[in-house]
C-alpha cells in the first residue's frame, strides 16, 4: 500500500488530495506551511510515495522544507501539469490537487530540479542588485525629466558628477530644491546600496575558481559568471553541453504537422535573466571586445550572413555551451579553439 499526494499551493492555503490504489481516499485544505502540511500527511498519507506540487514562487521553500520533514517531495513542471489539469471540467484548487495526485499515481509528470539554498542565496543577491540598479536609473531619469520642465538640462554625467551637476543647477531655485533634493538623496542611497551588493558579488567571484575560469572568456564578467554557475549548479546535471542552450531558451522552436514543418523564434524558456546576460555578453563579443578569438571570428561571419540580432543569439548559445564544457572539464577558455556546435 502506498499513497500519492497532490498539493495545489497558494499563498495562504494549500489544497491536498491523497490517492491510494487508484482511488481518492482523502482531500482537504490546510495552511500553506510545510510543517502543517507534513503533520496532515502523517495522519492522512502515512505511506506517502510521492508528494507532488507544481513550480511556483513557494516551490523552492516547499521542496527543501518538506524534504527535511522526511517526505518524498517532487516538484514538477507547471507547463506540463497544466495540459493535464485543463482537462478537468471545473477549475478549482481541489480539482487541481486531485489532478496532481493522479499524475503522481501514474507517473505522468516531468520532475524539475530544485536549486539548493546556497545557489538561491547568490541568485537573490544578483536579483537584489539588479533591482537596485534599475531603481537608481529610474530615479536619475526622473530627476532629469523634472528639471527639463524648468529649463535645467543636466549634462550626460554619471555617478558623483551627476550629483554635482544637479546641485549646481538647483542652486538658487529654492522652491525646486525642496522638491528634487529628496529624490537626489534617494538616488544617492539606492546607488550606494547597489554598489555594496556589487562588491559582495565581486568578492564571491574572486574566491571562486570556477568564476575566474569563466571570466577568462571575453565579454563574461563577474555577474554573468556567478549567475551561470548558480543556474547550472552541478555540470553533471546536463549530460551534453549543447543541452544548456535549449534549457536557457536559446534554441529555435519547431512546428511540424503533415506537410508543414518550420522553425520559429527561440523558445525563451528557462532563466530569462541569465539568457539576457548571455545575450549582452554576445553583444560585447561582436562589437566591443578587442580580444580576437575563434568564437568572435565565427560570430562576425555569421553576422554578415544573417544579421546582428540572430548572430548575437547564436553566439549567446555558443557561450552557454562553452561555459558548461569549461565547468565540466575544468579548463580555461581557448581563444583559438573552434566553437562547439
Amino acid at each position: 500500500m502506498c499513497d500519492n499526494t497532490g498539493l495545489d499551493v497558494s499563498l495562504k492555503e494549500t489544497a491536498i488530495s491523497v490517492r491510494r490504489d487508484g482511488q481518492r481516499v482523502w482531500r482537504g485544505k490546510c495552511a500553506s506551511d510545510p510543517g502543517a502540511i507534513a503533520a496532515v500527511l502523517r495522519r492522512r498519507a502515512p505511506e506517502a510515495k510521492r508528494v507532488v506540487f507544481e513550480t511556483g514562487p513557494l516551490s523552492v521553500w516547499f521542496f527543501h522544507a518538506l524534504s527535511a520533514e522526511g517526505l518524498p517531495a517532487i516538484c514538477i513542471d507547471a507547463r506540463h501539469a497544466k495540459a493535464a489539469l485543463d482537462m478537468a471540467p471545473n477549475k478549482t484548487d481541489a480539482n487541481d490537487a486531485d489532478g496532481l495526485a493522479h499524475l503522481a499515481e501514474i507517473g505522468f509528470y516531468r520532475k524539475v530540479r530544485v536549486k539548493g539554498y546556497d545557489s538561491m542565496l547568490v541568485r537573490t543577491l544578483v536579483a537584489a542588485r539588479r533591482r537596485l540598479v534599475r531603481v537608481s536609473t529610474e530615479l536619475s531619469n526622473q530627476i532629469r525629466g523634472l528639471m527639463k520642465t524648468f529649463g535645467l538640462i543636466v549634462p550626460g554625467a554619471k555617478g558623483g558628477r551627476f550629483e554635482a551637476e544637479v546641485r549646481r543647477l538647483l542652486a538658487g531655485h529654492r522652491g525646486l530644491e525642496h522638491v528634487l533634493l529628496p529624490l537626489l538623496e534617494a538616488w544617492i542611497t539606492v546607488r550606494g546600496r547597489a554598489a555594496e551588493l556589487g562588491r559582495q558579488l565581486l568578492d564571491l567571484a574572486r574566491r571562486s575558481e570556477a568564476c575566474q575560469r569563466l571570466m577568462s572568456i571575453p565579454g563574461i564578467g563577474a555577474i554573468t559568471a556567478t549567475s551561470f554557475i548558480t543556474g547550472i549548479e552541478d555540470p553533471e546535471n546536463f549530460r551534453k553541453s549543447r543541452s544548456v542552450g535549449a534549457w536557457l531558451g536559446l534554441t529555435t522552436r519547431r512546428y511540424q504537422s503533415g506537410e508543414v514543418d518550420y522553425d520559429g523564434h527561440i523558445s525563451r524558456r528557462g532563466d530569462a535573466h541569465l539568457r539576457g546576460l548571455l545575450y549582452e555578453a554576445a553583444t560585447v563579443v561582436l562589437t566591443r571586445t578587442s580580444a580576437d578569438s575563434a568564437l568572435r571570428t565565427w560570430g562576425l561571419k555569421l553576422r554578415e550572413r544573417i544579421g546582428f540580432k540572430r548572430a548575437a543569439i547564436a553566439v549567446a548559445r555558443k557561450l552557454a555551451v562553452i561555459m558548461h564544457a569549461m565547468l565540466k572539464s575544468a579548463q580555461t577558455f581557448q581563444r583559438q579553439a573552434e566553437p562547439m556546435v
